[in-house]
């Protein structure tokens, strides 16, 4: 298996770890640091990092060539939405929906999904593609799961946050993807300069380098 789907593997458990947290079930009716979102939410979001894996990878390999993560990123609809866009509407109204089974039975699904997707990731091709669930282009498999790895990068440092409790520290074969993607992402935002200056330079550096 090769070092995106080892990482990804390494990161859901890492989210797996988090959303068993004692004081995640504690608060899973309370609002969490999003608005509009409350713990359990939140929690039901981050676990979707697992629970669409399967679906995706359930789905017979679309025609035609995959595009890269920066052209994903250019379509996907919620990126640079408001809070009151449809995208991020649905988002929290999944996530709400998700989280009423409850913690114990969230985090027990979880679980299992991700022995199940720890074999289909051995099992599958190293060129395997797989179709966007919300959209009409591919992605190939390894970059999907770059995506999920963002997810869960930005998600666990939310429900830490949203809890009281420390982010999880992710080691660098999993934050190191992602903070790659992000800074490509920013630089297409923002220029090259700006985030050139907030990385290096402080007295020249602009206030916002926000990559989505």
């Amino acid at each position: 298996m090769n070092q995106t789907r080892t990482a990804y593997l390494t990161g859901a458990r890492s989210a797996v770890a988090l959303i068993a947290e004692p004081v995640v079930a504690r608060r899973w009716a309370e609002p969490s640091a999003l608005d509009g979102l409350r713990v359990g939410g939140l929690a039901a979001h981050l676990g979707a990092q697992v629970l669409r894996v399967p679906t995706v990878l359930d789905q017979p390999a679309p025609p035609g060539e995959p595009v890269d993560l920066l052209t994903h990123f250019g379509r996907v609809p919620w990126i640079h939405a408001g809070p009151d866009a449809e995208a991020n509407v649905a988002v929290r109204r999944i996530g709400a929906a998700a989280a009423e089974v409850g913690p114990e039975a969230l985090l027990a699904q979880i679980t299992a999904t991700l022995d199940e997707v720890a074999s289909a990731l051995v099992a599958a091709p190293a060129d395997r593609v797989v179709a966007v669930p919300f959209g009409s282009w591919a992605l190939t498999l390894d970059d999907y799961l770059v995506t999920r790895l963002l997810e869960i990068a930005v998600h666990s440092d939310d429900l830490a946050v949203s809890v009281g409790i420390d982010p999880p520290e992710l080691p660098a074969e999993v934050i190191d993807p992602v903070l790659d993607l992000l800074t490509r992402l920013a630089v297409r935002r923002h220029g090259q300069p700006a985030v050139l200056r907030a990385l290096s330079r402080a007295e020249r550096a602009p206030a916002d380098i926000t990559a989505i």
